[in-house]
């Protein structure tokens, strides 16, 4: 008994599953009511309600969801009755539809929960025209309006609920998974450290930008779900728990992508040492303790201390080991190692830090920035500021509206079955970039074609309306728990679910092929516009996404030396300049992932911009290790030349962040660069600790920054985005 319910409380920390009970709940609940009242045909509106009022969930505290679930209410309302007043007047209709979709998709620019929002009620109107196209009897005007705002009632209803029970749920999954990954960010970086003339650098640093982009969102979001729960007024011990837990990742995480030299060098140096395997044992053993919390965060367990003792002295034995015969080793990489094993000592301290963070002290500045909009007319601010072609979200909004209309005149043009579908499909599968929407019409139809072969299979070997109606329910729980990570079986969850809710009311074997033909048309439709209207090619904007990077590395290092000026503060200036240098290093690198999703002639961008995106990220790795061994610098005439180093490479970063943005030649050298270079690298004897740490990383920083001139004039040379504008 006792390991069933263990079982089952570990089944209960997996998100997908409180989520998908979440839905089951709605669904079943639907069904069985249409099933006591004798009309299972209003079952349908009910599941399109209760579907389009989940894909408009956004993570809120219990107030702010019960705001949401009435704006949202609202909205779905209003626009039922809109779709069905204008549906029998086509140009009004085609009016409407253009006007509608492009405003609710700009929405997008207000903030991610109210483009979640206004997403969700298109979606609405889209599920009102089939609701209203397929309607077997006459209805009165309000009848298709009203089912699918009671089904999104009623979802809604569940979630405030959900909410006020399990407020803090979303806030421990969210950590749970920021621990995942920076366990395997751990994992990825433990790899370098294998003293081996044989491994490839370039392709290990390459998996860790993109692993870090994983860490980043996921921090991201668990920011987000904190903020959304914080309240001043009130002691909430949990979430303060939960607030240190966060700041404890970020601590980690600053320390796991530090990198105090380069890593072929140290190989170079103690190849015949076993010190570079301690760091890495160590490096695997933290790696495998933050994946240990991260399980004990989900399911609510005990946080168990996981230092690990034995592989800390094993590194100090070494390291104790090396300067015994110091003579034998170059100083420089000496000084490396012992700022690296000081820095896991500390990583190990923070581990151990998390398995009691309520007897830790509070952070002195614990707070969080709120990106959201504070007015309407802050809100109106952010859409009117994207009100131009230069801006994604205005062109995906063009696009899709373009292709909804488009679909709405086949539809009109040729009266073909179920023609609404076709527009359902574009608003699923239209997404911002080109490589996104080529994976999601390839996942949809195939998708589609698994749901009907599914759902012909499950009419034919159950004719029963009671097992169909079940078969129902689970595929439309199967649909949102694999919508996000898996959305070919997704697709076909939903495509089964829409074949046996509509043989409750026809025959469902007339759905199949007219499924399947408008899922095409719509596929067709969409990839048209996201190949031609403003197409969203990632290496026209590739340069200002490498000149966000630069710059935002540039405030970093500025906020890095005032903490080496006045001592170590977590205040919210450094974690704003830390978090926003991260943010564009991962906005850089997603778009080099979709570049490679593009045309073959515009996949030649990849090639141009991934050396610059990897000297960015070590860059980033450097910044990081200053960050680790942060402290005030005793007062010494040393500090005049790394004062003077480091406001250099702020202002040269900036500059050539500025030469990009504009699209000016980018300067390949800088005498200021090279007299400061010189100067850091005649004072590498005479500087002593902790100012040392200090020199070599900015002289690592001097070095790096040829590198970055050289891969930003190679990026303006050879993608057309990039390229020097005309004098």
């Amino acid at each position: 008994m006792t390991s069933i319910l263990l079982s089952l409380q570990r089944l209960w920390a997996v998100k997908r599953f409180s989520s998908g009970l979440k839905v089951f709940i709605a669904l079943s609940g639907a069904m069985v009511l249409g099933w006591g009242l004798g009309h299972v045909s209003w079952v349908i509106p009910w599941f399109l309600g209760i579907i389009a009022c989940a894909l408009s969930e956004t993570d809120d505290n219990v107030w702010g969801r019960m705001q949401a679930v009435g704006v949202t209410l609202v909205l779905f309302f209003i626009t039922a009755l809109g779709v069905q007043w204008l549906m029998p007047r086509p140009l009004e209709f085609v009016a409407g539809l253009t006007l509608g979709s492009f405003c609710l998709t700009m929405g997008a620019a207000v903030g991610e929960r109210y483009g979640t929002i206004l997403r969700a009620t298109l979606i609405l109107a889209v599920y009102t025209m089939i609701g209203v196209d397929q309607s077997q009897v006459e209805r009165v005007w309000w009848f298709e309006p009203v089912m699918l705002t009671l089904g999104a009632a009623w979802y809604g209803a569940l979630s405030v609920l959900w909410c006020a029970l399990f407020s803090r749920q979303p806030v421990q999954q969210g950590l749970a998974e920021l621990y995942r990954q920076l366990s395997e960010y751990l994992l990825l970086k433990a790899s370098l450290f294998e003293p081996s003339n044989n491994k490839d650098v370039d392709d290990i640093r390459l998996s860790l930008a993109r692993q870090n982009t994983q860490v980043v969102m996921a921090m991201n979001q668990v920011k987000e779900s904190i903020i959304n729960r914080l309240d001043s007024k009130r002691a909430q011990p949990t979430l303060k728990r939960y607030l240190t837990l966060y700041f404890i990742a970020q601590s980690i995480h600053e320390r796991a992508s530090s990198t105090h030299y380069p890593y072929h060098m140290l190989a170079e140096a103690f190849f015949h040492s076993d010190v570079l395997f301690r760091c890495q044992r160590l490096l695997k053993s933290q790696a495998y303790a933050c994946r240990q919390l991260g399980r004990s965060i989900r399911r609510r367990e005990t946080l168990k201390d996981t230092r690990h003792t034995h592989a800390m002295n094993d590194l100090n034995t070494s390291l104790a080991y090396l300067h015994q015969h110091r003579a034998s080793f170059d100083a420089t990489p000496l000084g490396a190692v012992d700022a690296l094993a000081h820095n896991l000592s500390v990583l190990e301290q923070e581990l151990g830090r998390a398995h009691d963070p309520a007897d830790i002290e509070p952070e002195a500045d614990s707070t969080l920035y709120d990106r959201s909009p504070q007015s309407l007319r802050d809100a109106w601010a952010r859409v009117r500021e994207h009100l131009t072609p230069r801006s994604s979200i205005f062109r995906h909004a063009l696009r899709l509206t373009l292709a909804l209309v488009a679909g709405y005149g086949v539809v009109v043009v040729t009266d073909i079955a179920l023609g609404y579908w076709i527009l359902l499909t574009t608003l699923f599968v239209c997404l911002p970039s080109y490589g996104s929407t080529r994976l999601k019409l390839t996942e949809r139809i195939s998708g589609t074609v698994l749901g009907l072969v599914v759902g012909w299979a499950s009419l034919t070997l159950f004719p029963s309306p009671l097992i169909q109606s079940g078969i129902a329910v689970v595929a439309g729980v199967v649909f949102f728990v694999y919508r996000q990570s898996r959305y070919m079986l997704a697709t076909g969850a939903i495509t089964l679910l829409v074949v046996c809710c509509f043989n409750q009311v026809v025959d469902g074997y007339t759905v199949l092929w007219p499924r399947l033909i408008d899922t095409v048309i719509g596929s067709v439709l969409t990839g048209l516009a996201v190949f031609l209207v403003l197409p969203d090619w990632q290496g026209r904007r590739i340069h200002q996404l490498a000149a966000d990077a630069l710059k935002h590395n540039g405030g970093y290092l500025r906020q890095l030396i005032r903490q080496y000026g006045a001592g170590k503060q977590d205040n919210l200036a450094y974690r704003l300049a830390r978090r926003n240098a991260h943010n564009a290093d991962m906005a850089l690198t997603s778009a080099l992932s979709n570049i490679a999703l593009e045309p073959g002639h515009f996949r030649k961008d990849a090639e141009a911009c991934l050396p610059l995106m990897v000297t960015a990220h070590t860059l980033l790795n450097y910044l990081s290790a200053l960050g680790a061994h942060r402290d005030a610098l005793p007062a010494h005439p040393h500090l005049e030349l790394l004062d003077r180093a480091s406001d250099y490479l702020a202002r040269a970063l900036e500059d050539i962040a500025t030469h990009l943005l504009e699209r000016r030649p980018v300067p390949t050298s800088d005498e200021e660069g090279q007299g400061i270079e010189a100067e850091l690298k005649a004072s590498t004897q005479e500087m002593q600790a902790p100012y040392q740490l200090v020199q070599m990383e900015l002289l690592l920083i001097c070095r790096l920054l040829s590198t970055v001139r050289q891969q930003a004039v190679t990026l303006q040379q050879s993608v057309s985005g990039a390229s020097v504008r005309a004098a």
